[in-house]
This record gives C-alpha cells, structure tokens and sequence, in this order.
C-alpha cells in the first residue's frame, strides 16, 4: 500500500507561508489515497514557482519551457497510456504563456489532470499581473491597476466541453485532494484550478480574503447539469464556490491499445521498406 512518505521529502525555495505548499500536500494525500506507486507518476511542468513542485516530491517528472508543460504531458500520455500523467504549472504559464495549449487539450480530452497553482500573479519573476489577476489590481508592472479583465480558466474550460473541471482553495488541504482524487479516476482531460495567495507579491488575494469567499458546493449542485455547472464557474467576487464544477461523459481521446511504446518491438522489416522508399 503506498502512502505519503513513498514520495520523500524535500527542501524547498518557496516564500515561508506561501500556498505551494499547502499544494504540494494536497497532492502527496491525492497519489497516496490513489495507491499510486511513484513510477507510475509522471508530472509536466513549465516555468515558475509552481512549476517547481515537482523538484520536490519523488514521481517521474520534466520541467520544460514555459507554457508547455501541457503538449509534453499530453505525448507521456499518449506513449505510455499505462501512467497516471499530471502537468503542473501556475496560472501564468498554463493560461498566459500556455494560453493556446490550453485550449488545445480542452478540445482534444486526453487522459490526464491538469492542476494549476493560480495565485493570480507571477511569481517568480517578481509580481506583474498574470491572466487571472483582477480587473484595476495594481502590481508592479501595473501601478495603476490591471485594465484588462481577467481570464477565467473554469469557465472556458466548461463551455469547451472538458471532462472534468473542479475548482479547489490551497487553504482547504483534504478537500483540495479529494478533487484531485477525482479528477485523476476521471477519463478524459480533468482540470483543478488551485486559488492559492501569493504573500509576497499579491497582497489582495490573501489567505483571509479567500476563506472569507470560498464556499463548498453541496450535494444541490449537478456537476452535469451545463447551465449550472457554467453558472457556478461565472461566480468569482463576494462569493467563490469550491468543488467539482463539471463532469461530462465526453469520450477520452483514443489511445494505443498495445501498450508503452518503449515496451514494442519494431518491424525492422516494415522500417526498412519506408527507408527504402527514400533511396
């Protein structure tokens, strides 16, 4: 039986206080509570703080370019179908830089979970506005505030059709896994988008501020219901509800049948005719 300790421990360089690592437990709870050995683990990440969590925890991993951490876990996935795939990454590198990827995977539906640390700011590179940071927030590349209005990543993700969208609190660590849980045993591309403060360099959405908003939904909302679902993933302000958003019984994207690519024998003779055709 796997537990915790399975995925070691580690030294970190997040900011003291920061939701990274209320993140990174939720995570370990979730493969834990998944019995998922760590071999059978392969997480994707770009560039960012966020993108560092998986320095600290003992999977497979690659930490690639900024904002593609979704096409390198979407080809883990479709070479070998027999990992559990998870890309990792902040809000800034997985819908700013990332943006288009995004997009691409919602409309594809591969079988992996995408878990986003949205603090609504860039982090590492000192605190200009992200994606999602609201509308007339100041920051330090906008000091009079952000003019545009942000992006939100549930919402689209509803209306595009994604199998699983859910959106969870850094503050609420067993609820956080829980969604995880669910979001991995779902088929088909599974989004948690993660609220989580940045103290260093948002001090607007604060710990205080989300718990004073965030609500879980309760067993009155039909996660497969649309109009629902997308009314819900419309609320952001005085009222923020956590919880499984949506869930669609959209087919995954077909995978290969026969296995790890790794684990296939070639047909040399098959390769020798193709390289034939080009003498």
């Amino acid at each position: 039986m796997v537990t915790a300790k399975d995925y070691g421990e580690f030294e970190t360089a997040w900011c003291p206080g920061c939701g990274n690592f209320s993140i990174r437990k939720a995570v370990v709870k979730a493969l834990a509570a998944l019995d998922l050995p760590p071999h059978k683990a392969a997480f994707s990440t770009g560039i960012g703080q966020a993108a560092k969590a998986p320095h600290y925890i003992r999977v497979n991993t690659i930490n690639g370019l900024h904002g593609r951490s979704l096409p390198a876990a979407t080809g883990i996935k479709l070479a070998n179908p027999d990992l559990a795939v998870f890309a990792e990454s902040g809000d800034g590198c997985s819908y700013g830089e990332g943006g288009n990827h995004f997009l691409a995977a919602l409309r594809r539906n591969v079988d992996m979970t995408c878990i986003v640390h949205d603090n609504q700011i860039y982090g590492l590179t000192k605190g200009q506005a992200s994606p999602t940071t609201m509308m007339g927030q100041k920051t330090k590349t906008q000091p009079h505030g952000v003019a545009s209005a942000p992006f939100n990543p549930v919402a689209v993700a509803v209306t595009m059709g994604a199998g699983f969208v859910a959106r969870g609190f850094a503050g609420e660590i067993d609820h956080l896994a829980d969604l995880i849980v669910q979001a991995a045993r779902h088929p088909g591309f599974s989004l948690v988008d993660v609220l989580q403060p940045c103290v260093s360099f948002n001090k607007v959405n604060t710990f205080a501020w989300y718990k004073e908003r965030c609500y879980k939904l309760g067993g009155d909302h039909d996660p497969a219901n649309f109009q629902a679902a997308l009314a819900k993933a419309m609320e952001f302000g005085d009222n923020i509800p956590i919880g499984v958003l949506w869930k669609s019984d959209r087919p995954a994207f077909p995978l290969t049948e026969a296995g790890p690519l790794a684990a296939r024998e070639p047909d040399m003779a098959a390769l020798a005719a193709i390289i034939a055709g080009y003498a």
